[in-house]
């Protein structure tokens, strides 16, 4: 995939190939499911499939500036302000946790959110890495 600048073709490597799809995405089209109120239930934002930062982001710099801890109740989303507090619910056990969104992501088509593992945790949803979730605005 490339472009063409002034000296012929430009390419990318596999991490810029990967925003700029994304970019292109958001642009031109959703790649999931958009931000929707849901009939019945006015706090509900998104619905869709939540995942969890591997152990190799920790200690990087989120696209907020923080330093990426899964200890931490974080959480990353395409569009939502940074620091915006959103309340997660896993409506198939009924678990919630409240995370804070500090990062850019998910890129994966059909994920509206990924959470750190600790959030991930409280969910229940690290034996099998995704979960559906129901994202809610927390005031």
């Amino acid at each position: 995939m490339g472009f063409f600048g002034k000296a012929g073709p430009v390419r990318f490597s596999g991490v810029r190939r990967l925003a700029m799809i994304g970019l292109l995405a958001g642009m031109f089209g959703s790649t999931g499911p958009s931000l929707a109120h849901d009939e019945g239930d006015a706090a509900s934002i998104q619905k869709g499939v939540a995942s969890f930062y591997s152990d190799r982001f920790q200690g990087r710099t989120t696209a907020s500036g923080d330093a990426f801890d899964q200890r931490e109740f974080t959480a990353a989303h395409r569009t939502l302000p940074f620091g915006t507090k959103v309340l997660v619910t896993r409506p198939d056990n009924g678990r919630q946790v409240e995370v804070m969104i500090n990062d850019r992501g998910p890129f994966v088509s059909g994920r509206v959110i990924d959470l750190s593992k600790s959030a991930a945790r409280a969910l229940g949803m690290l034996h099998r890495g995704t979960a559906r979730v129901q994202l809610s605005l927390v005031d």
